[in-house]
């Protein structure tokens, strides 16, 4: 990527970014997949390509502020039975990036986020949601963990996008706020920290963006702040329609850019 344009940004673009690296922050302690939002700020602000390799640093620091924060909460029987697939669908995603264009990616992407949301909404008006986190050990949980997981791993590595394909996976398996984003933060630091030598490789990430970075991470803590205030004052039912609704915004974004 050509990193010199990462220089080039108006007063009026870097105020842009910082908003979107401070929804970062509280997309990981408040409602995930709110940071879809951030994705499509930093993909018109910057080139396409480099918007990836410069946002998924920020991510990361968003994702350490999330685990010290709801590291107790975490159902890591869940993140073990995702993480296999998901590695696969890393690695199909790389191999995606290397010939895609940026048209394709953005409407492959938009359209599996619509798609879960629609199977995610359907599921809970035909089924009373369970207290506890369905059981991944049974073949049903076996096959939808892996397909999440796959479709999860795919989209974080194209386009960062992976946080509401799993939001959508953990609400369909009932869990509770706490137990959401205690299971989202561990999975996503463990997941875009084995993106980083990919994203190095494809030319993503280097020294410029990483100072660029090294400016916005300042801005994650604020909204990760406002987010853990918040999310003690947000009720269960109204989390789940926060997330679903984020969810919808950020597959729209993708379709009609």
């Amino acid at each position: 990527m050509n990193t010199m344009t990462l220089w080039h940004i108006s007063a009026w673009e870097f105020a842009a970014l910082a908003l979107a690296a401070l929804l970062v922050g509280f997309s990981k302690t408040a409602v995930s997949g709110a940071n879809t939002v951030s994705l499509a700020v930093f993909a018109a602000v910057l080139p396409a390509r480099a918007s990836t390799g410069v946002l998924l640093p920020i991510l990361i620091v968003g994702d350490v502020l999330a685990v010290l924060t709801y590291r107790r909460h975490a159902h890591w029987p869940t993140l073990w039975r995702l993480f296999p697939a998901v590695a696969a669908g890393v690695v199909v995603g790389t191999l995606f990036l290397v010939w895609a264009d940026d048209k394709v990616v953005r409407t492959s992407i938009g359209a599996i986020l619509l798609l879960m949301a629609a199977v995610t909404m359907w599921r809970r008006r035909t089924a009373r949601t369970e207290e506890e986190p369905e059981s991944v050990t049974t073949r049903g949980g076996r096959i939808k963990a892996r397909s999440y997981g796959v479709l999860g791993g795919f989209t974080t590595m194209v386009a960062n996008a992976g946080g509401p394909v799993m939001s959508m996976y953990l609400l369909s398996a009932g869990f509770r706020k706490l137990g959401f984003l205690g299971t989202s933060a561990f999975f996503f630091l463990i997941v875009n920290l084995s993106k980083v030598p990919f994203s190095v490789g494809l030319g993503l990430i280097d020294g410029r963006s990483l100072l660029l970075d090294a400016v916005l991470a300042v801005f994650v803590l604020p909204g990760a702040l406002i987010g853990k205030w918040a999310v003690n004052r947000i009720n269960q039912r109204l989390f789940e329609k926060l997330v679903i609704a984020a969810t919808v915004v950020g597959g729209l974004q993708l379709l009609l850019r």
